[in-house]
């Protein structure tokens, strides 16, 4: 690589992006790579501060940057994942709706080979429509091959380094407990949030019903809707310490195994989740109702996507588990849960 004045560039070919910096305003390419400099192109390059331009010419076992962020990308990227084009030397991985699934280990071999750069969002991210969750480059214009060739060999030991595990449509029975309810005295306001949380990840709440404080009527609301093909069944209501609560007790009726009764989670601490022969059957307390992220958020996604949820799980939910209430809530892209 040689050093051109830019007054005897005309004609020659650039070989990275030029960038342009306007404060407060913009960021991004001037020139792309693969700009033939004009005479004109002059005075815009000086009022960028580019008095020179470089010419490359690569030596063997040397890649250029944009080679070699596509190589990294291509290496990475598992299921759900599609690449973005590049600029200024990084390429963006995109993922389809689902499940953030990133292996930290290999992410972590992948960072500590020197000038090698692949940054994600968290694992476990809440996807529900396309969006860039890591990007990757090189820090040099040009690098060593045998280093791109270190990050191909190191993913080739994993199925994938960054994918999405896809939210499988379930099947839904929503139970809403409460005799104000049952018997009108108030109008139910949980079930319009149930039916919206669900949609936004691909399942469908098959039908709500109404019980009574009764928790054997509870309990035969939940068996009903497994009867007929429910895949999961979540109940609303009488989850508090309240002597009418009677929620987890209709729900241990069923003879559904307890993963747990409780959640080091705020706003989510009165949460349940069982088992029934492969049926979740989860009480949700009533801060899924008024929270845009709660308990639901960290749990739910998850089984949808596959993944058995254990008692260890929630109680990892403790480090990360405090919302901070923020005046606008950016879930999922915020700490809660992480």
């Amino acid at each position: 690589m040689k050093t051109v004045p830019v007054q005897e560039a005309v004609g020659m070919v650039l070989c990275h992006d030029m960038t342009r910096i306007i404060p407060g305003e913009s960021k991004g390419p001037a020139f792309r790579k693969g700009h033939v400099i004009a005479e004109e192109d002059i005075p815009t390059l000086l009022e960028i501060g580019k008095e020179h331009v470089y010419v490359l010419n690569l030596e063997k076992g040397r890649i250029h940057e944009n080679e070699a962020a596509a190589r990294i990308a291509r290496a990475v990227a598992g299921p759900g994942i599609h690449l973005s084009g590049v600029c200024e030397g990084r390429i963006n991985l995109e993922a389809c709706p689902g499940l953030l699934d990133v292996n930290v280990e290999a992410l972590r071999r992948i960072n500590s080979i020197e000038e090698v750069v692949l940054a994600t969002m968290h694992d476990g991210l809440q996807v529900t429509e396309r969006r860039a969750v890591a990007g990757t480059r090189v820090v040099p214009l040009v690098i060593d091959e045998k280093k791109i060739e270190q990050v191909e060999a190191i993913c080739t030991e994993y199925p994938y380094v960054v994918g999405v595990r896809p939210f499988k449509h379930c099947k839904v029975g929503l139970v809403t407990t409460g005799s104000e309810v049952f018997h009108g005295r108030i109008k139910d306001k949980f079930g319009p949030v149930i039916r919206k949380k669900f949609g936004q990840l691909g399942s469908t709440v098959m039908d709500q019903r109404l019980a009574s404080d009764d928790p054997a009527m509870t309990r035969d609301a939940i068996l009903a809707f497994i009867a007929e093909g429910a895949e999961m069944v979540v109940v609303t209501g009488g989850m508090s310490v309240d002597p009418d609560d009677q929620t987890p007790t209709a729900i241990r009726s069923t003879g559904a195994e307890v993963i747990t009764y409780g959640s080091p989670t705020f706003p989510g601490v009165m949460f349940m989740y069982a088992d029934l022969d492969g049926v979740p059957i989860l009480g949700l307390p009533g801060c899924v109702m008024y929270y845009r992220a709660s308990i639901f958020d960290l749990v739910v996604p998850r089984l949808l996507a596959g993944e058995q949820v254990t008692r260890e799980d929630i109680v990892d939910l403790g480090h990360g588990g405090f919302c901070a209430t923020c005046e606008v809530c950016h879930y999922p892209v915020c700490p809660f849960g992480k």
